[in-house]
């Protein structure tokens, strides 16, 4: 299971930032979303795949730690779904204002003529 993760997680990371290389803001939204999904499962797997055990320890008896899960790769991960839409969102709205002000899509702002000039130059 940890394998398929591990490519899961590697394609997420390689997908997400070929998306952030690209010239296209609606490119860079997919990128940081694929980038926090892959953060978030590379969390999860950090901290141990635990199936059908409880994460709350009990109170009495003899406790062994091997039994059960670790809750704090799950709050990390709240944390971090938190955090990862609030900067996209904030993204989405940057985006919208890039559109709305140069009329582009292109985080570049210098004019395509410019470039051609420097060319002929």
């Amino acid at each position: 299971m940890e394998l398929q993760l591990a490519v899961v997680i590697g394609t997420l990371f390689a997908a997400g930032v070929y998306l952030l290389m690209r010239p296209n803001a609606f490119a860079l939204l997919l990128g940081l979303s694929l980038l926090s999904h892959g953060i978030n499962l590379f969390i999860l797997v950090a901290g141990r795949i635990t199936l059908h055990r409880p994460p709350v320890l009990p109170t009495s008896g003899a406790i062994v730690p091997s039994d059960y899960a670790d809750p704090l790769p799950q709050a990390f991960i709240l944390t971090a779904i938190v955090i990862s839409f609030a900067v996209t969102a904030f993204a989405a709205v940057l985006v919208y204002r890039l559109h709305e002000t140069a009329q582009t899509e292109s985080p570049d702002l210098t004019d395509p003529r410019d470039a051609a000039k420097e060319r002929l130059a």
